[in-house]
């Protein structure tokens, strides 16, 4: 069953274009650099992402949003807890957004309950 990761980032106030759009770069080359271990194989079905361009104004602090898909919930577990692409990711992006404006949201298609 495949999992869709959704991220909500909101940058911090005072944060240059150039390191917002370099982050957003390095979340969307995550395709590529997530491998399983022991292998150069990406496990990452599908990333894209990009800056909010919403008019219905209920972003509430968010400007950036990134979808990520996963071919089963073991795939998404490494790239979360292990994958050290992903980790080093998390430890530069952590210091750009705010965290009260992130949000991370996982689902499988047409699981309600």
């Amino acid at each position: 069953m495949s999992i869709t990761h959704v991220v909500l980032l909101g940058f911090k106030q005072g944060i240059a274009p150039e390191v917002v759009n370099k982050a957003c770069e390095s979340f969307l080359a995550l395709k590529d650099a997530c491998v399983l271990p022991g292998t150069t194989t990406p496990y990452i079905l599908s990333l894209k992402g990009g800056k909010d361009n919403s008019l219905e104004g209920l972003q509430r602090g968010v400007t950036h949003g990134f979808v990520v898909e996963f071919a089963s919930p073991v795939d998404r577990e490494y790239y979360v807890n292990t994958d050290p692409a992903h980790q080093a990711f998390k430890a530069i992006i952590g210091e750009l957004v705010e965290e009260l404006k992130t949000v991370v949201v996982d689902f499988s298609a047409g699981i309600f309950n």
